[in-house]
């Protein structure tokens, strides 16, 4: 492989999909959905903003201890948006791989661009990078429109907001890296660009919503239901794992030696519920997608499991960055993963196709 060639073929891809109609089509609704979403967010945020400013006035006026609210980020915006992205991202991604090969073999210019000085691997790679630097192309606009938005509207992020929406804009483009491998590799294996845009889809179909549910059906017939809950008077709130939340009234000896021994069997069942369930998610996109979005975009968050989470925070108090990508390291591996085995199986088939 050479560069010259590499780079010849991804310029020509690149060039091909930012000026086709199908991709200017797709990529105007994108951002038009994305910017009406992100107004409909700022809206929600000023709200919020203002009802948090009258709850600090109230207290202020009134005398004795009183629970701090917590003050809204504008990355509740951007958690809000990551559901579209995941969908819209997806419809684009694919829509620009499924034909990337077949285009060539119904038009049978696969055969002539083989004649010229190219190798085979320089055509795949330069296709490949071709359709990577158009979705870059098309989540940089993305990006500096909305953050344009923000800034119109007079939100200014602070240091941590802003890394905090570019790594989730970074992780936006391995989500549609992701459906952009698996539309290649569908357009490698089919004899058609039809039959590529159902394989496609139906593998999409198959990691976002087959093996998630695949997962649950293991986890009922495995872990069976969770724990029952006691009838207890006293008047508790807790979460999936077993933690106290909110207000908590004072229990007698008896009551709090049962609660204690249900809070323990909710937490071993939980721990087993969410360990088979994120093996199966662990290979959905999307899912992984959701999950680093959601822990990058609330920081209060304790723990996150990929497509749900626990909202368990403690009030006033943050994680940072680090923390807030640790809890999600393996979605964020599955992340990378993903693209490069699709994209390896695009390479194989096409580096063994029969060109005839």
């Amino acid at each position: 492989m050479e560069a010259k060639g590499l780079f010849n073929v991804a310029r020509k891809e690149f060039v091909d999909h930012i000026t086709s109609k199908k991709f200017i089509l797709i990529l105007a609704l994108f951002l038009i959905v994305s910017a009406i979403a992100m107004q409909q967010g700022i809206g929600d945020y000023n709200n919020r903003l203002e009802s948090y400013k009258e709850q600090i006035s109230q207290i202020e006026e009134e005398e004795g201890s009183h629970t701090m609210p917590r003050k809204p980020s504008i990355l509740f915006i951007f958690q809000r948006m990551s559901y579209l992205m995941a969908i819209l991202g997806a419809i684009l991604a694919i829509a620009m791989g499924f034909d990337l090969i077949t285009r060539e073999k119904e038009r049978g210019s696969l055969k002539s661009l083989l004649s010229h000085p190219v190798y085979r691997d320089e055509i795949i790679n330069g296709k490949a990078v071709g359709g990577i630097l158009a979705l870059l192309f098309a989540v940089g606009i993305s990006f500096i429109i909305l953050f344009a938005m923000l800034l119109l509207f007079s939100i200014v992020p602070s240091m941590d907001e802003f890394w905090r929406i570019v790594l989730f804009w970074t992780v936006t483009v391995l989500c549609l890296l992701s459906y952009f491998s698996i539309a290649l590799m569908s357009s490698t294996v089919s004899k058609d660009s039809g039959r590529a845009l159902m394989y496609a889809f139906i593998i999409v179909l198959a990691l976002s919503f087959a093996m998630p549910m695949l997962g649950g059906m293991v986890v009922k017939g495995v872990v069976g239901d969770p724990p029952e809950r006691p009838e207890i008077q006293s008047r508790i709130e807790i979460n999936e794992y077993g933690e106290f939340v909110g207000h908590i009234e004072p229990m007698n000896k008896e009551e709090e030696e049962e609660w204690e021994r249900y809070s323990e069997e909710l937490k071993v069942y939980s721990e087993k519920k969410w360990a088979i369930q994120d093996a199966f998610e662990i290979f959905s996109p999307d899912t992984n997608y959701m999950a680093v979005s959601i822990s990058l975009t609330n920081p209060y968050l304790k723990v996150v499991h990929g497509g749900s989470w626990s909202s368990s925070y403690t009030p006033g108090k943050t994680t940072s960055i680090q923390e807030s990508l640790e809890k999600v390291w393996k979605s964020i591996l599955a992340l990378i993963i993903l693209p490069v085995v699709f994209f390896a199986i695009a390479y194989i088939k096409f580096m063994r196709m029969d060109i005839r």
